[in-house]
């Protein structure tokens, strides 16, 4: 945890070190100073020159190896504006050392538990149901980027144990029975049949009903929506999501629910509620996404999307509510995030292991190379229509059925959109009600394509499997960028700007989370979108007479 830690500050140069330090060899190996600061460093690669070698920071000349000593020291050193900002992040590791500590003891329950709910061997794991399987292990996981994934704030562990993903517990969901003039409804066809009316939840007059997460029942609705009531009885058992707010429906797992929670994850700032205007900008990126599908034949049933156009809100982040349904077909499919591949099955091998085995012949660089040419080829074509998605490793899933390897994504609220080069499909993108998403120019467009599609999706998956010593990291970077390197080709003169700022690049934009998400303010960040804020790294992609 220190590593990652130390690592993460010093990418985002908090530390000072990456900017103001100069690299001295010690007996010990190489060490980061700047005269005051020392950190012990050794060579990364990946999104930094540099991580943390040891869980230690030297401070004149006194070596600190207590997590919350150093972060104490941090704070100290900050300047008085951004101290609030680092003793935040100091709790957010304090929650995830804790969380941490919890996962630790519970693996091997929760996976015997899911072995026996779903079979043995994950990559029998087929149809919506299981695949909560996946997302379950995928939480056991750390973020490629932000150092204190694990941790969500303001929870304790007996809420954790209840609602969390990791822990694959079902509940019952809260209902609110709201005036229908207090509500925002959009969304055709009936409701599904397990949906409750008002008098069903014991609630008798005119209203229409609003599922709420148990840990945001407590909320004063009254005041968002005056006449609100709250039904007396929860209703309605459901399964976690890996993203926890969002909820599948046990007696119909096809259908997910997505609900605000008052509590965030990946930075203080990163609140799990659920903005209006989100909910709008998600129908639009599907039916963005579709709308290419539509004008590229060789996309059809490769590349899917769930439904998202149902939802309803009352104009508040904390009353909202998305009906997700998924395609029909996925029963006899093993359908898995791409953020579960690395994690831990319940026999101790990994996720893609088992998936290679039964649908690549034991090759796992074979799966990673069909998932790269769809993957690349899909995010390259939306590319040259002037589309970016942050289609990041927790909204892309593989659908595995033993024909070809299909695509499914959701949750496309935050694209980055060229209105210069978006063309026929300009009025539909112009339904964004994010002035953030339509941009003039393509730099927005490759600085996302390369945090999501480059980084998250494809290459950190290439250093996990590297770390895991499953494929050597040569061989598969080698394929990224040739596959990369073609998809581009293909576009022509719309793919220019992907190869001068991803392919060609001295440097590639890295995420700065810590800092936008926790540390600073957004006045101090200057950060739009936390999601999209930027240091810079190394081009793990270039030639190795370049690099």
């Amino acid at each position: 945890m220190t590593l990652r830690v130390l690592s993460a500050l010093l990418r985002e140069d908090v530390l000072g070190l990456r900017a103001n330090g100069v690299l001295e060899q010690r007996p010990d190996g190489p060490w980061l100073s700047d005269g005051t600061l020392a950190l012990p460093v050794t060579p990364d690669g990946f999104q930094a020159d540099h991580a943390a070698r040891l869980p230690e920071l030297e401070v004149d000349g006194t070596r600190l190896t207590d997590l919350p000593a150093i972060l104490a020291h941090l704070a100290d050193r900050a300047d008085p504006l951004d101290r609030p900002g680092h003793l935040a992040f100091a709790e957010e590791c304090r929650q995830t050392l804790a969380t941490m500590d919890l996962h630790d003891r519970v693996l091997p329950e929760v996976h015997a538990e899911l072995a026996e709910r779903y079979g043995k061997d994950v990559a029998d794991w087929t149809g919506p149901r299981a695949s909560l399987g996946f997302e379950a292990l995928a939480a056991f996981l750390d973020h490629p980027v932000y150092p204190t994934a694990r941790g969500r704030s303001g929870l304790t562990w007996p809420q954790l144990r209840s609602y969390a993903p990791e822990f694959h517990p079902s509940f019952r969901l809260r209902w609110l029975a709201v005036p229908a003039e207090r509500l925002t409804v959009r969304g055709d066809g009936p409701l599904p049949a397990w949906w409750p009316s008002a008098e069903r939840l014991g609630v008798p007059g005119e209203f229409l009903t609003v599922p709420v997460h148990p840990l945001t029942a407590g909320e004063d609705f009254t005041r968002i929506a005056p006449g609100a009531v709250l039904a007396p009885e929860p209703y309605l058992e459901v399964l976690p999501t890996l993203s926890m707010r969002t909820v599948a429906v046990l007696a119909d797992p096809a259908c997910h629910l997505k609900l605000p929670l008052a509590t965030a994850t990946l930075g203080l700032r990163n609140r799990r509620t659920i903005k209006p205007v989100t909910l709008v900008n998600g129908a639009v990126g599907q039916r963005l996404v579709e709308a290419v599908v539509a004008r590229v034949p060789r996309f059809a049933g490769r590349v899917l999307h769930v439904d998202e156009q149902r939802y309803a809100h009352a104009d508040d982040e904390l009353l909202a509510v998305l009906l997700r349904r998924y395609p029909d077909d996925l029963d006899r499919a093993v359908t898995v995030p791409l953020a579960a591949l690395l994690a831990e099955a319940p026999d101790g091998r990994l996720v893609i292991d088992h998936l290679a085995d039964r649908f690549h012949r034991g090759s796992v660089l074979a799966l990673y190379e069909e998932l790269l040419r769809l993957l690349i080829d899909w995010q390259t074509t939306l590319f040259g229509h002037g589309i970016a998605l942050e289609s990041h490793q927790q909204n892309t899933s593989l659908v595995l059925d033993g024909t070809a390897l299909r695509l499914l994504f959701k949750d496309n609220d935050g694209p980055r959109i060229n209105t210069a080069r978006i063309g026929e499909l300009a009025p539909l993108a112009a339904e964004f009600r994010d002035p953030r998403i339509l941009r003039d120019q393509d730099r927005a467009l490759t600085d996302l394509f390369t945090t999501i599609t480059g980084h998250l999706c494809t290459a950190s998956l290439a250093f996990g499997l590297a770390a895991h010593g499953r494929v050597p990291l040569g061989r598969s970077l080698e394929l990224l960028r040739t596959t990369l390197a073609e998809a581009v080709d293909r576009l022509g003169p719309a793919g220019q700007a992907l190869r001068t700022d991803l392919l060609d690049a001295e440097r590639l934009p890295v995420k700065a989370m810590v800092s936008a998400g926790t540390l600073l303010s957004k006045e101090r960040s200057g950060a739009a979108d936390i999601n999209k804020h930027y240091t810079d790294g190394p081009n793990y992609l270039l030639p190795k007479d370049r690099s």
